[in-house]
């Protein structure tokens, strides 16, 4: 998939905003969705995609980011069966149980806090991730556990959303 975003931080500050920022900033909700919905092989068309995100109440129109639950709303408005998982000791279940998933997380660094989307799904190696971090330049190795890997970086808050591709199940 040579058209994956790997890292939010390399869009140009003038192309895709999203609100009155840029996606470079704040698109990580977007872009999640982006990645993941290639990484089941649909085409996008970003401008429209933003346009979505930016419609969704209530982060004034992708000035604030993505809902937490925003790209589930998406992902079952458009017929994907998604689960929703909260409990992360289930994560690495309902990863493997979907074709991709969409992982929220909250960090902290000394007194900045933050929170992040990622596109993520499992294979043969263990857990692949998608945007995760500044010095992304590909897809990154998690391991074989979405909770340890959660517990090593200490992000905190995680919700997991697991998508099973709509072709494969009608």
């Amino acid at each position: 998939m040579n058209d994956l975003i790997y890292n939010q931080r390399n869009i140009p500050k003038n192309q895709w905003r999203y609100g009155f920022r840029s996606s470079a900033a704040v698109g990580c909700g977007w872009i999640a969705t982006h990645n993941a919905l290639r990484l089941m092989g649909y085409r996008v068309d970003i401008p429209e995609l933003i346009r979505y995100y930016e419609l969704q109440l209530p982060l004034i129109h992708g000035n604030g980011g993505t809902s937490i639950f925003g790209p589930a709303v998406l992902f079952t408005q458009w017929s994907f069966p998604v689960t929703p998982c909260l409990r992360r000791e289930r994560f690495n279940q309902v990863a493997k149980d979907s074709d991709v998933c969409i992982l929220f997380y909250r960090w902290r660094q000394g007194w900045k806090l933050g929170a992040h989307f990622v596109a993520l799904r499992h294979t043969d190696r263990g857990f692949v991730g998608y945007n995760t971090y500044r010095s992304s330049t590909g897809p990154d190795f998690y391991g074989e556990s979405l909770e340890a890997f959660l517990d090593e970086k200490k992000y905190y808050g995680a919700v997991l959303f697991g998508i099973r591709d709509r072709r494969k199940t009608t």
